[in-house]
């Protein structure tokens, strides 16, 4: 008898609760979904969402000398390690490169390679080879083509080139950078910070031709005649191994050790990670993207 008491209890407790009426909750949980998503929210009432980190004393453990990690769509840091110290910037100089070489020229513009050169990552450019900008920047961002960003800047004139691309630092208030040449190959007289690579990143994110180019984890592209073909592969192998990351640029060098900026997306969450200087790049980032996933949570706020 006391079980039909309880059973019949728990129906008329269940019908109260989804009952399609004027029922209270029945209304929040079927009209008003969108309540538990905090990003439509912000959205929806022009209000701010910027992160917060539920345990401020559990930061990650990583090799990196230099590091800064920011949320993309509110810009703000949720960890950081000399921001704002200057080191050597290796191929991430290349973000400033591309960004500089869509002022200078249209992606279907054809260039004549007049001259090459051999040192450190090539895409196999051949003298008198003609191929379109748009190839050149595949073979610099994808597979960090140190050939072909040194012939975007020599076509149009190498010193001019390296100028234009001080003077964007310069308009996107990269404060702690200056930069000798197109291919991060020079280690003397060039530095950045790894506050001022997450604005030059964000800038190249903006561009949706040159966000999906450094999404691309491997393709082949060719001259204009079909005679020399160039087989690009990302060096960046956290791409398609983790789930989120979107690219960005990679950078190595002996003196700058290693670099490495990252796009990761989690849960409709955006984030830059800019690791300089480390003893483990991949390592350290993948090390990174796991304390986002535990420790980072979101506010509303007006």
């Amino acid at each position: 008898m006391r079980f039909k008491f309880y059973l019949f209890l728990i129906f008329y407790t269940l019908l109260f609760l989804f009952y399609p009426g004027n029922n209270f909750y029945f209304h929040i949980f079927a009209y008003h979904r969108d309540l538990f998503n905090k990003k439509e929210v912000a959205v929806k009432n022009q209000k701010r969402l910027v992160p917060y980190l539920k345990n401020p004393f559990f930061q990650p453990e990583v090799s990196a000398q230099g590091v800064y990690v920011v949320d993309y769509d509110s810009f703000t840091p949720v960890f950081q390690k000399n921001p704002h110290e200057k080191f050597l910037p290796a191929s991430t100089v290349k973000i400033i490169t591309a960004l500089t070489a869509l002022d200078v020229y249209k992606p279907d513009d054809i260039i004549t390679v007049k001259k090459t050169i051999s040192d450190g990552q090539l895409m196999g450019l051949v003298e008198g080879e003609k191929i379109t900008v748009e190839n050149l920047l595949y073979g610099m961002l994808i597979h960090s083509g140190n050939d072909a960003a040194f012939v975007l800047a020599d076509n149009y004139g190498y010193k001019k080139f390296v100028d234009l691309m001080n003077k964007k630092a310069k308009d996107f208030k990269m404060k702690n950078s200056f930069f000798s040449d197109p291919t991060g190959l020079i280690e003397t007289n060039q530095y950045t910070s790894p506050f001022d690579l997450a604005l030059a990143s964000r800038k190249l994110l903006e561009n949706r031709y040159l966000s999906k180019i450094v999404s691309i984890k491997e393709i082949t592209i060719s001259d204009i005649e079909f005679k020399y073909f160039h087989k690009l592969n990302n060096v960046n192998k956290l791409l398609g191994q983790i789930t989120g990351i979107g690219g960005l640029k990679t950078g190595y060098t002996e003196l700058a050790g290693e670099n490495l900026v990252s796009f990761y997306k989690k849960n409709g969450y955006q984030y830059l990670i800019v690791i300089l200087k480390s003893e483990d790049r991949f390592g350290d980032t993948e090390k990174i993207i796991n304390w986002l996933n535990e420790n980072i949570d979101y506010i509303i706020i007006n």
